[in-house]
């Protein structure tokens, strides 16, 4: 895999890999992948492909349950598994780092139906020598998993993973990123690409917005 040298300032020539986490044990709401769920008609994942496709030339998914998918996502997606199974998000993001056949991977969470091409491209801007990740900033609050990250972030990753870590914190203390405040994003409580499905009120509330944005739309 091509890593991010110094030179490389257009970034925009720069081909990116999406990569949606879909495992671990928050992962589900009432026994059902919250990648699964349905949002008018189509699962959150569907959404999320469509939206990821506007900015990647490869999208894949992270799951260590990849046969529910195989029904829902085309041919196209790649569905790998993890290297450290059961360590949550931080498991996962290696695996997308690692797989990935770009040098530039956009991960996001499963649980993440707003997901915005938008949002990441500005942070496309953010890439420089040094720096190997760019983090949006919503409300003060580093969001890593709507984050842009260098696929060399995989060997800090592993280092974290194989010394026992396995929060988000952690490996932003251990990878040069920079963090960008958000401008399209509405907040937790609306449908701002920060939003996360956590509990069944939250899957409610998507509902409600998408219903309200296809009628006034």
């Amino acid at each position: 895999m091509r890593s991010i040298e110094k030179g490389d300032h257009d970034m925009s020539t720069v081909s990116v890999t999406g990569a949606i986490l879909a495992g671990g044990p928050k992962s589900l709401l009432g026994g059902t992948l919250k990648a699964l769920l349905p949002l008018q008609e189509e699962a959150v994942i569907v959404r999320q492909v469509r939206e990821m496709r506007k900015l990647c030339k490869e999208v894949i998914v992270v799951t260590d349950t990849p046969k529910p998918f195989f029904d829902v996502l085309d041919s196209s997606v790649r569905i790998i598994t993890d290297f450290f199974p059961g360590r949550g998000p931080l498991g996962g993001m290696h695996s997308a780092l690692r797989l990935a056949r770009n040098p530039l991977v956009w991960i996001v969470g499963s649980d993440m139906p707003f997901v915005s091409a938008e949002e990441a491209r500005r942070l496309m801007t953010g890439l420089s020598d040094g720096v190997q990740a760019v983090i949006p900033i919503v409300g003060e609050r580093p969001v890593p998993l709507h984050g842009l990250y260098d696929s060399r972030c995989s060997e800090s990753v592993a280092a974290l993973l194989t010394a026992g870590g396995e929060s988000m914190e952690s490996l932003l203390g251990r990878v040069p990123w920079l963090g960008v405040p958000a401008e399209s994003d509405a907040g937790e409580n609306a449908s701002g690409f920060s939003f996360e499905i956590r509990c069944e009120s939250d899957y409610e509330r998507a509902r409600s917005l998408l219903h309200i944005a296809r009628s006034t739309g």
